[in-house]
């Protein structure tokens, strides 16, 4: 066995669920649905290491209670959070009060093996009086599935990103998959073997995020009551992921551009620096060059960032990928939850390619997993769908589907508009070569606005 996993939920369902993943990837688990049942087994089992997946809201007792007593009963055990997107100050305050991390609900099986495999090296190593300067997991590999050109272009664009080892910046709205593709360019570069290691910008507030990401000393604000590597540590050699790094402080934005000037940052409390060796994929849903411009984002830290930029379209200009990805999400949720709804009706599949589908690829997935959860049948029908998926779209109705390429026409011509032109960075923003958006515009016969 890898370690032990103890997992605290009084939801049947997620307990199962994590149950099922969680000894496929040959740890040992033990399941609670009672904080009580909780305390009473770590008592029994007496300090062993390991890590404890806990809900925040628990029927017995306040999460942040049960978790007070268990650092209390087994402070060698690693403790992560569980969440909904309604509780994430208090997934914040029970940081503070010792956690290692927090998952926020809906989370993928990658994403919760990372942090599981991150959090219990943690612990181990505590456990036997180190230092955590071991290796930690790399990025947990995640099909990527697409047919699109469009999409098969940035693909093709992110494995030559790789293997450049430079610093990436991810552009396109939330739901496309900016993860995803972060972590094949790690999976396809020189540090492969090395950690990859994300972080939300935008989940936390501003001290919170300094500590983790640059760490702390002990002591070096209330609460602090032991040292804590940050995530540039325990990324040194590898990769580090910052989404929605457009939420950045400018005091963080400053930190940040020494370590990708002089590879050098000093931890919070600390008076010496550090020395790191990090490659850098961010990720925005904002336009970068419009805060430059504004004020709200610094340019040198742009242009350090953005020394390989990608652009990844968002579903509705990919509609060929939505009948892929449907019965993809619909195979997983089905071996997932034990579920016999192995096919998609043709009425159904209409439904979806009809949807303009405003949260991307996630939106996609979470309406497929609902529907695996309340098809009667093995097929997946309109009945199965939300209603607001099935309620025309403005501008669909009565009308016929947009092609593929009438969708990356329309794409072509709006960011150049909004790169006033510029072809160089419409290129950029579109992910694409300057020779390729000129191959663009001449098939599609565009000309700037008189």
């Amino acid at each position: 066995m890898k370690g032990t996993v103890y997992i605290c939920d009084d939801e049947e369902g997620m307990l199962r669920y994590l149950r099922k993943s969680v000894s496929e990837w040959g740890y040992e688990v033990k399941t609670h649905s009672s904080a009580l049942a909780l305390l009473r087994s770590l008592a029994e089992d007496g300090p062993r290491g390991g890590v404890l997946l806990l809900d925040i809201r628990m029927p017995e007792m306040d999460g942040l209670e049960v978790l007070s007593r268990v650092k209390a009963l087994r402070p060698e055990l690693g403790v992560v959070m569980m969440t909904g997107y309604g509780t994430i100050d208090s997934a914040v305050e029970a940081i503070k009060l010792g956690a290692f991390d927090y998952l926020t609900k809906p989370f993928s099986e990658e994403r919760l093996a990372a942090v599981i495999g991150h959090c219990l090296e943690n612990s181990r190593l505590r456990e036997e009086g180190g230092d955590t300067t071991g290796p930690c997991p790399s990025a947990p590999a995640e099909e990527l599935v697409f047919a699109s050109p469009r999409f098969r272009e940035t693909f093709e664009l992110a494995q030559r990103a790789a293997a450049g080892d430079v610093n990436v910046l991810l552009q396109g709205e939330s739901g496309t998959g900016k993860e995803l593709i972060a972590a094949e360019i790690h999976r396809a570069g020189p540090r492969a073997r090395r950690c990859f290691l994300a972080l939300n910008c935008a989940a936390l507030n501003d001290n919170l995020l300094e500590s983790q990401l640059f760490g702390h000393r002990k002591g070096a604000f209330t609460g602090a009551d032991s040292s804590r590597r940050g995530l540039l540590e325990e990324a040194d050699s590898g990769t580090l992921f910052l989404d929605e790094v457009a939420e950045l402080s400018t005091h963080l934005q400053a930190k940040l551009l020494r370590v990708l000037q002089d590879g050098e940052f000093i931890p919070v409390g600390a008076t010496r620096a550090r020395r790191v060796d990090v490659r850098f994929v961010a990720a925005t849903n904002k336009d970068l060059e419009q805060l430059v411009a504004k004020g709200e984002f610094r340019e040198d830290l742009y242009y350090r960032l953005n020394v390989f930029s990608l652009y990844l379209p968002p579903l509705r200009e990919r509609p060929e990928d939505v009948p892929l990805l449907a019965r993809h999400f619909l195979d997983r949720a089905s071996a997932r939850l034990g579920r016999e709804v192995d096919r998609i009706s043709d009425a159904a599949l209409k439904v979806l390619t009809r949807y303009s589908w405003p949260g991307n690829v996630r939106e996609l997935r979470n309406v497929i997993e609902r529907g695996a959860i309340i098809a009667r049948g093995r097929s997946l029908t309109p009945d199965d769908l939300p209603e607001h998926v099935k309620r025309p779209q403005p501008g669909v109705a009565g009308t016929a589907p947009v092609t593929l390429a009438e969708a990356e026409r329309r794409q072509v011509a709006s960011i150049l508009e909004r790169a006033g032109w510029n072809k160089s960075q419409a290129a950029r923003m579109l992910g694409i070569t300057r020779r390729t958006l000129d191959r663009k515009i001449l098939d599609y016969g565009l000309t700037p606005a008189p």
